[in-house]
């Protein structure tokens, strides 16, 4: 070990706590390994390429096992219910079900007001669904069933679809409540039907990955601008307004106007008992969280204000004296199954299929979270099954689409439920509200469900606190969320979500398009290259040049990389090519004329006519080392060694240097492109690459590859990449290897070298 080997160890340890130095003095160790190129990487580790397999055959493979696997795999509750323990996890899951149930029911009763719907069809929403996913669900956690987001999607859909001007009576201008709640069921169940439809098939044909390209900071602008719409679209129930039914763009914009333009007819009566029961939602939900430690569960401030609301309003007489809207009459039972009405797919596809990614997203990253904390794995393709058969099959029985509710969820997860025994739990007590007391409700006014929605509002209106982290963590991810939620306001759920995916799958393409290029140099005394921009210590080594991206390059980004790799060199790598050919040319004309020279003197000297071959094309002359006019050439048998001279020229490839055609040199003589951020490779990739060599090698600059990926590897091959002039010893196991075998090879082509290097 040399002196200047040793001082940097004893600097390395110097800045190590004292055991780990005191470890490292212990543990003192020295390795020599040769320096390796990838054919010779190949050859020592035995590289095979990998046989691809073919699943489908698989497929068609039938056997008891297979059979009872696939069985567990579509039908998760037979897998883990007869496991169940009753004895440690009954009670947690009938207390969380209970719990989970109170908050349904007026949820529910409250999203179908959301959805544009009468409220009893947001507790069969409650009931169906719920037990469908029981069933067939992976997650132990989350609590599906009606969601603000979900509804006030479907809402979109009903009131543009069947607006309120389509049900006035000619009579006295009254709206046809009947035939247009009607009309409204029949198109949040068809559209229910659709969504469970394409999640059951992107489920089925594995299509999981899809919630990918929603990331999380566009998940929560979405949710964020859609709990804005919640919020807005409780006004007219807060207020006692009758608005206009809008859709489409700037909706929420003329919603928000009108609401402004008609405030001063506001029924008083509708505004104090919204406002009372929004402060007394408030103050139950503060109490909770201040007593959460002492309390087993928490007060059920919905349940207890609806209760409250609903005998106030039958003894008061709130709708006769005050002029409260109230919910009006809830049927006992449940109803019928219907069909969808298919002449309603075409105008409903388009909405469903929205729907069907929004609900998926939310569910399956709420199931994640909970997997994450407890230990267990989600099955996202089963989760999508899951979702599309309870959509589906609570569609046939009037139900609207629907998701998995956070508050729920916490819920159901803080009151000790530990599988979905609890949301079986909670369907069962809604079914028993839906058959027997449902109808005890009806005089609960809309105000108050307004209210107790504009309330649980609060979580995702705190999202907003995203803008200032996010700007301070990654601004990218801001932009995201900026653009998700200014065109969710602006132009609706549904399209707003559609430029979100697009701007956010052209951001990553703009990102890769522009990564950062950097000029790389060795850290003293070390086989590390950082970039000499960021790292004071590294410096680039003398004579090469070592070039990497923190992108993969691709058709996007191939042209940005050669051209950013000819900027970084510190030459013009074009102008100095352009050059040279200008100067060979000149230097093809001369030795034409010379040619012509030699030939009429030869003829003059012998008076014999003389053939002359010589091969005046631009490579051959390259080789050529013709003094220009200063040659004295007078008999045949010299024009013999001059052509004889030239073909010993070719060898020694003299003429054609940049030094010998007056040209300035490059600064270095080897360019190694460090291609570890490579994950694959495409045609145009693999066209630039060889550009960049052909074109440094006009300059007398040999060109290297290191740190590249098998798979890549693998590509390149199938490419065509390498040839007679690229071969794989021009490929390096590491950056280091390539640029001590430029340092010992500097003008020569690859050799199988057997310099040992010291890492």
């Amino acid at each position: 070990m040399g002196p200047s080997e040793a001082s940097g160890q004893r600097d390395t340890q110097a800045l190590l706590p004292v055991p780990q130095a005191m470890e490292l003095r212990k543990r003192d160790y020295h390795v020599e390994r040769p320096l390796l190129n990838q054919e010779q990487l190949e050859e020592l580790g035995c590289w095979t390429s990998a046989t691809g397999t073919r699943q489908w055959r698989t497929w068609f493979q039938c056997s008891r096992a297979r059979a009872r696997a696939l069985l567990f795999q579509h039908l998760p509750v037979l897998a883990w219910l007869p496991r169940y323990p009753f004895r440690d996890w009954l009670l947690g899951d009938l207390l969380a079900g209970l719990s989970v149930a109170i908050m349904q029911l007026p949820q529910g009763l409250a999203y179908a007001l959301l959805a544009g719907l009468p409220p009893v069809f947001g507790l069969y929403s409650s009931f169906y669904p719920v037990f469908v996913y029981f069933l067939f669900g992976t997650s132990r956690h989350i609590s599906v069933g009606t969601f603000a987001v979900m509804s006030v999607m479907v809402g979109s859909v009903t009131e543009s679809l069947a607006p309120d001007e389509n049900f006035l009576q000619a009579v006295n201008s009254t709206i046809n409540e009947a035939t247009r709640d009607a009309t409204r069921v029949e198109l949040a169940s068809t559209l229910s039907v659709l969504v469970g439809l394409f999640q059951v098939g992107l489920g089925l044909v594995r299509f999981g990955f899809v919630v990918t390209y929603l990331s999380e900071p566009l998940v929560r602008g979405y949710t964020t601008a859609a709990s804005v719409q919640v919020f807005v679209s409780q006004l007219k129930y807060v207020f006692g307004l009758q608005l206009s039914s809008r859709s489409g763009p700037l909706s929420l914009i003329y919603t928000v106007l009108e609401v402004c333009s008609k405030l001063p007819q506001s029924v008083v009566g509708t505004v104090v008992t919204a406002v009372v029961a929004g402060v007394v939602l408030v103050l139950v939900k503060l109490l909770n969280d201040k007593l959460h430690r002492r309390l087993p569960l928490p007060i059920p401030g919905e349940l207890l204000t609806l209760i409250g609301a609903t005998a106030i309003s039958y003894g008061v007489g709130l709708k006769h004296r005050f002029g409260v809207d109230i919910v009006g009459n809830i049927p006992a039972g449940l109803v019928p199954p219907a069909a969808p009405s298919p002449q309603l797919f075409a105008s409903l596809v388009g909405y469903a299929f929205t729907i069907a990614v929004v609900g998926f997203a939310i569910a399956i990253s709420l199931g994640k979270i909970f997997a994450l904390r407890h230990g267990y794995r989600v099955d996202s393709n089963q989760e999508l099954v899951a979702l599309g058969l309870s959509n589906l099959i609570g569609g046939i029985f009037q139900c609207f689409p629907v998701s998995c509710s956070m508050s729920r969820s916490l819920v159901q997860e803080g009151a000790g439920g530990n599988t979905q025994v609890a949301g079986a739990v909670s369907s069962l007590f809604i079914l028993i509200i839906i058959l027997k007391l449902g109808e005890l409700f009806r005089d609960l006014p809309k105000a108050v469900l307004a209210a107790a929605i504009i309330v649980n509002l609060k979580g995702m209106l705190m999202q907003f606190t995203d803008i200032p982290s996010l700007w301070k963590s990654n601004r990218m991810d801001l932009l995201i969320w900026l653009v998700t939620f200014v065109a969710t306001i602006l132009l609706n759920l549904d399209i707003g979500l559609a430029v979100a995916v697009v701007f956010s799958l052209l951001l990553v393409v703009v990102r890769t398009q522009l990564p950062h290029y950097s000029v790389l140099g060795q850290v003293t005394d070390t086989d590390i290259y950082q970039d000499v921009a960021e790292y004071s210590e590294a410096r680039e080594v003398p004579g090469v040049k070592v070039f990497r991206s923190s992108a993969t390059m691709y058709f996007a980004n191939a042209e940005l990389y050669s051209d950013a790799l000819k900027q970084r060199c510190g030459i013009d790598v074009d102008h100095l090519m352009s050059q040279k050919k200008k100067r060979l040319r000149k230097k093809e004309q001369k030795l034409k004329r010379l040619q012509k020279t030699l030939q009429k003197q030869t003829a003059a000297s012998e008076g014999t006519s003389v053939s002359i071959h010589v091969n005046t094309s631009v490579r051959d002359m390259e080789s050529n080392n013709v003094e220009d006019s200063k040659a004295q050439v007078s008999t045949g048998n010299e024009v013999e060694d001059i052509a004889a001279g030239g073909q010993e020229d070719t060898k020694a490839s003299n003429g054609s240097t940049l030094k010998a055609l007056g040209l300035p040199q490059p600064h270095f003589h080897s360019l190694v492109l460090d291609l570890s951020a490579l994950s694959f490779v495409d045609t145009v990739c693999i066209k630039s690459l060889k550009n960049i060599f052909h074109d440094f090698r006009e300059i007398e600059v040999e060109v290297y590859l290191a740190a590249c990926h098998t798979p890549v590897v693998t590509q390149l091959e199938a490419g065509h990449f390498f040839d007679a002039s690229i071969t794989k010893q021009h490929l390096f196991a590491s950056v280091h290897d390539a640029v001590l075998f430029a340092l010992q090879h500097p003008k020569s082509s690859p050799a199988n070298p057997v310099l040992m290097t010291k890492l």
